[in-house]
């Protein structure tokens, strides 16, 4: 076995306890902690005189210990020790709480250098709990660069750093350079070994630079690597099915109460080439909230339904799927079309006649969730696999869905808008449509921020259009109360309105940890008007239509990202009444303001979504890791783009002149692909 995957369990003075803690943080692995890169720096290499000092600053001093410890106890559980000290521009005291071992550990005499936040009282000047080291170990916290690490309750960034300095030390040199030479020496980059030295430990902003650049880089190459090959398979070695030209789209275009936008009719023409080529479809249409992605997916079933074909859409939840069967069986009756749902909560006979039907080809389309992708469910002639909301599946997903017919053609969809630059990492193995253009008269949505000192103004804001017979949403960030994150939880603000501001409403709550069955009767409820307002976390962001639900509050806004708010906001205006987006922000911080600015500016999802990426980065910009997808430890893909682009033309030199990556030179880098894609291997083929 590989050293580095050993348990960091096994690592010199960390045992069971302190690999719980770890393991919190994604280190479970000798290797998880070389890539558990630093979230930040602190320069500590300039020492200043105490003469210097400016209130609140975070400033490093050499100074003499020039008194004996003082030790106080204001009360029974907390002790508080000050130390005087001097250099030859001042004195300074040094106060620690709850450490008693510091009256051992420093001597009157003693030269110590220390770093900390610095305090003024009057002419007195204190630094209360700072880090220290004697003179003559000068280097290991102060007079360096010193790396701040993601950590958890009860794990230091002291005790981290020593483990990351252990492990370099002792396991750096099992670790493989997978980059070519030839590539590492055409481009001037740092050797893995360098770049990992001085990611966490950078001897100046200079070495930080380079060290970053080649992880960031190797980064790219790897994931673009992986997803041109995926794209290979997908385009060269599987042949599709060439739909027929001959097909009654025009005539359901015509039949619809609505014009199609520009946009629409644009990247259904892109489908219909895919569809009528020999190769098998692999595309991507992302559209705004409201763009009109369903009624493409129905002309592509339409279109496979006229050349013999069964089509499969899948979304990410029952109600989703209910509310997709009932929208696209509305249409599909005008065209003789048997259409059917299939979720996990059809069982029994039911179950098993529409499995039947499916299987014989009576069923042409067929609506459902992950139910669909089941072993059992076997299909007379699929031509068609749709996924609706793509973020919440991935390549596995597809893979499945592909195996479930002959190369039938693939068409994802998502309402999460994604920037192009950002579309072509994680979706590099499919072409991308973009539906970007909202239908004529859809009102836009009035958005508003507001303080926490402004909530009982909103509230009765609330109760005055539920009196005009509307409904609400109420999202907060947590479901439980929590006692290190200050932010409004569902419980709790349900139970306060429902015994106090809001009691009269009919109040209802939702949230993630219910089981589906209780979620979905709740949606329900909330979609027939039964319930006024209701509660819930982000379980809603990708939800039911609810026409008569005009107002959506977000309670902490500044926790959420834009993508995420937009998405939010996104729940309501789609019936004819003004709808309503309300911001509770209670973060006083600037980059908060400025993206609920944002918010408030744009309903432009497209324009939100590059802010967020370039204000979050990638890995915040998703919440959650992309399914099938190697994450992104340290490349951001807003500020990295000309990386990702000489990434790009790198990986398909490589793979136009050795396309198995099967020569001495790059079958390192083969198997770190291999190993990124592990889950989904099997749609990794160097054939």
């Amino acid at each position: 076995m590989n050293k580095l995957e050993n348990s960091v369990q096994y690592l010199k003075g960390i045992g069971p306890k302190k690999a719980n803690l770890l393991n919190k943080i994604g280190i479970r692995t000798i290797e998880d902690i070389i890539y558990h890169f630093p979230r930040a720096y602190e320069d500590r290499r300039n020492l200043k005189k105490i003469s210097a000092l400016e209130n609140g600053e975070k400033a490093n001093l050499r100074v003499v210990i020039c008194g004996a410890p003082r030790k106080y106890r204001p009360q029974r559980n907390m002790s508080i020790i000050k130390l005087p000290a001097k250099d030859e521009t001042g004195f300074i005291y040094l106060t620690w709480f709850n450490q008693d071992y510091i009256i051992s550990n420093i001597n009157i005499g003693d030269i110590i250098n220390i770093n900390g936040r610095v305090k003024k009282i009057g002419n007195q000047i204190e630094m209360q709990n700072p880090e220290y080291e004697k003179y003559e170990e000068s280097g290991k916290k102060i007079g360096r660069i010193v790396p701040i690490y993601q950590l958890t309750e009860k794990l230091s960034n002291n005790e981290l750093t020593k483990i990351v300095e252990y492990t370099l030390a002792n396991y750096l040199d099992y670790t493989i350079d997978v980059i070519p030479q030839n590539i590492i020496d055409e481009l001037e980059l740092f050797s893995f070994n360098e770049a990992i030295k001085n990611i966490h430990f950078p001897k100046d902003r200079v070495s930080y630079k380079k060290a970053k650049e080649r992880l960031v880089f190797e980064e790219l190459l790897l994931l673009q690597l992986g997803l041109l090959i995926i794209k290979r398979k997908n385009t060269v070695n599987n042949k599709g099915i060439m739909f027929s030209k001959n097909d009654e789209t025009q005539k359901l275009i015509e039949l619809l109460p609505y014009k199609l936008t520009s946009a629409q009719i644009r990247v259904f023409n892109e489908i219909s080439m895919d569809m009528e080529s020999p190769k098998q479809m692999n595309r991507l249409v992302q559209g705004d909230v409201g763009s009109g992605k369903t009624i493409i997916a129905v002309l592509s079933m339409l279109k496979a339904y006229n050349s013999g074909f069964q089509s499969v859409m899948m979304a990410p939840t029952e109600i989703l799927a209910t509310q997709h069967y009932e929208s696209v069986n509305a249409l599909f009756d005008k065209f003789n079309i048997n259409c059917q749902l299939l979720t996990s909560n059809i069982t029994g006979k039911k179950r098993m006649e529409i499995l039947r039907e499916i299987e014989k080809g009576e069923i042409h389309v067929i609506i459902g969730t992950h139910a669909v992708l089941q072993e059992n469910v076997n299909f007379h002639k699929l031509g068609l696999a749709i996924t609706d909301e793509q973020h919440r599946f991935g390549v596995r997903q597809r893979a499945t869905l592909s195996l479930k017919g002959n190369n039938p053609d693939i068409l994802v969809m998502t309402a999460t808008p994604i920037p192009r630059t950002l579309a072509l990492i994680l979706y590099g193995d499919l072409e991308v449509s973009i539906i970007d253009e909202l239908p004529a008269g859809r009102k836009k949505i009035k958005t508003y921020i507001a303080s926490g000192e402004m909530k009982k103004r909103v509230y009765s804001f609330i109760r005055e259009q539920i009196k005009k017979g509307r409904q609400a949403y109420i999202v907060c960030p947590l479901i439980e109360e929590s006692d290190s994150i200050k932010a409004q939880s569902a419980n709790e603000l349900y139970e306060i309105l429902k015994s106090s501001s809001l009691s009269d409403l009919r109040l209802g709550l939702l949230h993630g940890q219910m089981k589906a069955a209780e979620k979905d009767s709740i949606m329900t409820k909330f979609k027939s008007g039964e319930i006024d307002i209701l509660v819930s976390t982000t379980v809603i962001e990708v939800g039911v239509n609810v026409p008569n639900a005009n107002i959506m509050l977000i309670e902490n806004a500044e926790r959420f990202g834009l993508a995420q708010l937009h998405q939010l906001r996104g729940r309501v205006g789609r019936g004819n009444y003004q709808s309503y987006c309300i911001l509770i922000n209670e973060s006083k911080s600037k980059i908060a303001k400025e993206r609920m600015y944002i918010m408030e500016k744009t309903n432009d999802g497209f324009v939100i979504a590059e802010k967020d990426l370039q204000i979050r980065g990638p890995g915040e910009f998703f919440g959650t890791r992309q399914h099938g997808l190697p994450e992104l430890k340290i490349a951001n893909l807003f500020s990295d783009i000309n990386t990702l682009k000489i990434a790009q033309s790198i990986a398909f030199r490589l793979l136009e002149s050795d396309p198995s990556l099967s020569s001495n030179n790059n079958k390192m880098i083969k198997e770190r692909i291999l190993k990124l894609f592990n889950k989904e291997s099997q749609m990794i083929s160097f054939n």
